[in-house]
C-alpha cells in the first residue's frame, strides 16, 4: 500500500511511541514516560422507571466522567520540574494553592509527527507513588503519577 500517508489514517498508529507535554515543562526532556493510561470518557446514567413499563428501565444521561490520567516512568531526580510540581502539591500542606496546568498526550509516527493528540484541562497530581521494589527482579524503579483534570478533548 505505497503512497498512503500515516497521518491520513492509512495505517493504525502504534501505541509505543508517544509524548507527554506539560504546559510548564514544554521543551524539557523531563517528561519521558514508560506508560500512559486513563485516556477515556464515560457518561454517567441515572435509572428511571417508567410507570406501567415493566420490560426495561430508562437510562438517562447525567454527566461525563473521566478516569485519572496515569503516567509511569523511572524515578526522576528531585530537581525534575515534574517532581517539583508534585512536591508542591503533596508536601506543602496546602499552604500554597495547587497550580493546575494543561497536559497534552501525543501519539507519534516514525517521523516524530503526531498522529493522535489529547488535551487535558487543569490537570494536577492526586496520587504519586513508587511501585514496589523486588529483590528477585532486575527492573527499573518506577514512579506512578495520577492526574485529575476537568475535561479532555481529542485534538487529532
Amino acid at each position: 500500500m505505497a503512497g498512503i500517508s500515516l497521518t491520513s489514517g492509512g495505517y493504525q498508529p502504534s501505541a509505543f511511541y508517544f509524548k507527554v507535554v506539560f504546559a510548564a515543562t514544554a521543551g524539557m526532556s523531563d517528561t519521558s514516560f514508560q506508560e500512559v493510561s486513563g485516556i477515556g470518557s464515560e457518561i454517567e446514567t441515572e435509572p428511571y422507571v417508567e410507570g406501567g413499563e415493566n420490560r426495561y428501565v430508562h437510562q438517562l444521561p447525567k454527566s461525563v466522567k473521566h478516569p485519572r490520567l496515569v503516567l509511569k516512568r523511572g524515578i526522576a531526580k528531585i530537581t525534575s520540574p515534574l517532581v517539583i510540581w508534585c512536591r508542591s502539591v503533596f508536601e506543602a500542606d496546602f499552604a500554597v494553592p495547587i497550580v493546575p496546568m494543561p497536559v497534552m498526550v501525543y501519539l507519534m509516527n516514525e517521523n516524530k509527527a503526531p498522529v493522535r493528540a489529547w488535551s487535558f484541562a487543569n490537570a494536577y497530581p492526586v496520587n504519586w507513588e513508587v511501585e514496589p521494589f523486588n529483590s528477585t527482579k532486575n527492573e527499573v524503579a518506577i514512579e506512578k503519577i495520577e492526574l485529575s483534570y476537568n475535561y479532555s478533548n481529542r485534538m487529532i
